[in-house]
């Protein structure tokens, strides 16, 4: 199982003292975060992608991971979102091809369709047809990683003729892609149907419907022959502030809390905290929140957490991933060591993924022979056959 955190890049106004850095230093900032992590022991840093304000560092995240994995040896590098809806398949493809040659294959993607209303337009996109587009971008995307000298024709780009994309992945191996959503069961459907995994932001929303986003992504990765529901491959991410004291940790973040986008003004600290996975404590607290999300999500393989947000002062967040890597990370990797299944994989890595590949044994989209999709197609296509011949038939 690996752990990391990931990053939205916000510029956010200090609460406390008034002071807001500039987006100069928030993206530095955003590169001694990660720098850390790695120094403390954590596999993950993840960054995402937003064009709007007040989210600066992740523009651009292929140009940050790359300087990044030019400052580090074993992290892993991901997006938190890679907004598959409005940038162009082509251009995902080439960059993260690149970034993942760059690093010695470091990268993997977390795909998602984006909330925010504006940015669609500004790409040229419609937010009402979000989920076409993370669907037919995606199947492009796909082949683009896995073929040469592709013609394609869709609905919401031009047409490629004979296109290869330059560099073509490394060790003809893509990056790992996971699906991310918060809401939509269109996208854990589409990470079941490729043998991708499926990442939940386990952010905005209850326990329950987190637990029900899961456990159908499982059920629709077994029904399409990729391996048991308990062997899908999820990742999960979840929001904490520690300090050694509880109530410490509480009078510090509230501030931060109260004014933080996206959520600020709205429900209470302690509200939100029982209502989402929120964990405002000491480690040992992060630590039982954390374990009890196999209770309800089962073994899986990603835990990133939210750590740099709302303004929250650089020194303060360099503290909290101390605070990880000492004593909440090797907790968290000894105990759900324990019970897990031999069977369950681990998170993918670029090495696992290239024996995988040599051996054969890539999952196949919507199901090979065997699984259950298979079966279901065949019956359907044989009872087609038999309405076919019956109308046929008929008009003799």
């Amino acid at each position: 199982m690996e752990f990391g955190i990931f990053t939205i890049g916000d510029v956010t106004t200090d609460p406390t003292d008034g002071t807001t850095v500039s987006e100069h230093q928030r993206i530095k900032n955003t590169v001694e975060i990660a720098k850390k992590a790695e120094e403390v022991g954590l596999d993950v840093f993840a960054t995402g992608q937003h064009h709007n304000p007040p989210f600066v560092a992740p523009a651009n995240p292929p140009i940050l991971l790359a300087n990044i994995a030019a400052q580090t040896e074993k992290l892993e590098l991901s997006t938190a979102t890679t907004l598959i809806t409005t940038t162009d398949p082509v251009r995902i493809a080439e960059d993260y091809s690149y970034a993942q040659h760059l690093s010695d294959g470091r990268i993997s993607l977390i795909m998602g369709r984006g909330n925010t209303g504006p940015v669609y337009p500004w790409f040229g996109k419609d937010i009402r047809a979000g989920i076409p587009l993370a669907v037919e971008n995606y199947n492009l995307l796909y082949r683009l990683w896995r073929e040469k000298n592709i013609d394609w024709e869709g609905k919401f780009r031009t047409p490629l003729g004979g296109f290869t994309v330059t560099p073509f992945p490394l060790d003809d191996v893509p990056p790992f892609v996971w699906h991310g959503s918060i809401r939509s069961p269109e996208i854990a459907e589409q990470a079941a149907y490729y043998g991708d995994g499926f990442f939940h932001n386990n952010i905005f929303w209850p326990t329950s419907h987190t637990a029900r986003m899961v456990q159908l992504y499982r059920q629709r990765y077994e029904y399409y022959g990729h391996g048991k529901a308990s062997q899908a491959i999820v990742g999960l991410g979840g929001q904490v502030f520690m300090r050694k004291n509880s109530q410490d940790a509480v009078r510090e973040f509230r501030p931060y809390f109260d004014n933080a986008p996206v959520y600020g003004h709205g429900p209470s600290l302690e509200d939100f905290s029982t209502q989402t996975p929120l964990t405002v404590g000491s480690p040992q607290q992060v630590i039982e929140r954390t374990l009890s999300f196999r209770d309800w999500a089962g073994d899986y393989q990603r835990q990133l957490f939210l750590i740099d947000h709302a303004g929250l002062p650089q020194k303060t967040v360099l503290e909290q991933l101390d605070l990880l890597g000492e004593e909440v990370i090797p907790v968290l990797r000894e105990e759900f060591a324990k019970g897990r299944p031999v069977d369950v994989p681990d998170a993918p890595t670029h090495e696992s993924l290239v024996i995988r590949h040599r051996e054969g044994r890539d999952p196949i989209p919507g199901g090979g022979e065997g699984s259950r999709a298979f079966e279901d197609r065949q019956a359907r296509a044989a009872e087609a056959a038999q309405n076919a011949t019956q109308e046929g038939a008929n008009r003799s």
